[in-house]
């Protein structure tokens, strides 16, 4: 691909509801003046929140950029599983005669702190056979994926009031929210999926200093991006300038 534009530095977007990462890419582009971009871990359409999007040599940095620890807040609504594994999908209604305590969800999300074996959800970007899962499971054939073992640093009960259990996550690379919701469900003999999903911060890029893009102009400059040297240096990376970038 020619990109008609050098320019380069990372946009911390605030991502709008229902925008897909790619769609998010795809208009920041545009407004970069058709610039190299690409972005920093997928958030589903649903999800709100922190989307890092790299422009130019920036790009190089986006693995170490995926390799930070993520935060997020979710509702996760335990009165029902879906085929999505958020409000997306198709319901599956749980009868709970009693509703979990808080003392009970509390005591059930510490299984779910440190190093766990996840199984990513249906719907999802991991490779399959050479395809997206989430292109299988479009195609009535939602594949059975393996557990895979992901680190979470933090996790904690914010808010609950049956059937809503508001929940904040400090985890590492490849950890899905929506999983959480699920797995927290089977633990509890209820139902779970993510009512709500918002990724507020990547590494030391948080909502508090992303951008949306209706604050933003329609001709996006480097005026309107970090830097990729202090981007690094918020990072904490020292030895990325001498692999090349």
């Amino acid at each position: 691909m020619r990109y008609l534009v050098d320019l380069t530095g990372i946009l911390v977007l605030d991502k709008d509801l229902g925008m897909s990462s790619m769609r998010a890419v795809d208009i920041a582009r545009r407004r970069a003046g058709r610039a190299k971009a690409g972005h920093a871990g997928t958030l589903d359409p649903l999800a709100t929140g922190v989307l890092v999007i790299a422009f130019g040599r920036a790009t190089k940095a986006i693995d170490l950029l995926m390799a930070t620890e993520k935060r997020y807040e979710t509702d996760v609504d335990l009165s029902a599983f879906t085929s999505t594994d958020d409000r997306e999908g198709e319901r599956r209604e749980v009868a709970v005669s009693t509703p979990p305590t808080r003392e009970k969800i509390e005591s059930t999300l510490a299984q779910f702190r440190g190093p766990i074996q996840q199984r990513p959800p249906a719907f999802s970007a991991v490779h399959v056979a050479g395809k997206r899962a989430y292109q299988l499971a479009r195609n009535d054939a939602p594949p059975e994926l393996p557990p895979r073992e992901v680190m979470v640093h933090e996790i904690a009960l914010v808010e609950y009031t049956w059937p809503i259990a508001r929940v904040a996550i400090r985890s590492g690379k490849g950890f899905y929210v929506r999983s959480l919701a699920r797995d927290l469900g089977t633990a509890l003999g209820t139902g779970g999926h993510c009512a709500t999903l918002r990724r507020i911060a990547v590494g030391p890029f948080t909502a508090a200093n992303a951008r949306r893009f209706d604050d933003l102009p329609e001709r996006i400059d480097e005026s309107h991006l970090l830097p990729l040297e202090t981007a690094l240096a918020m990072t904490g990376d020292l030895g990325f300038r001498a692999k090349g970038a």
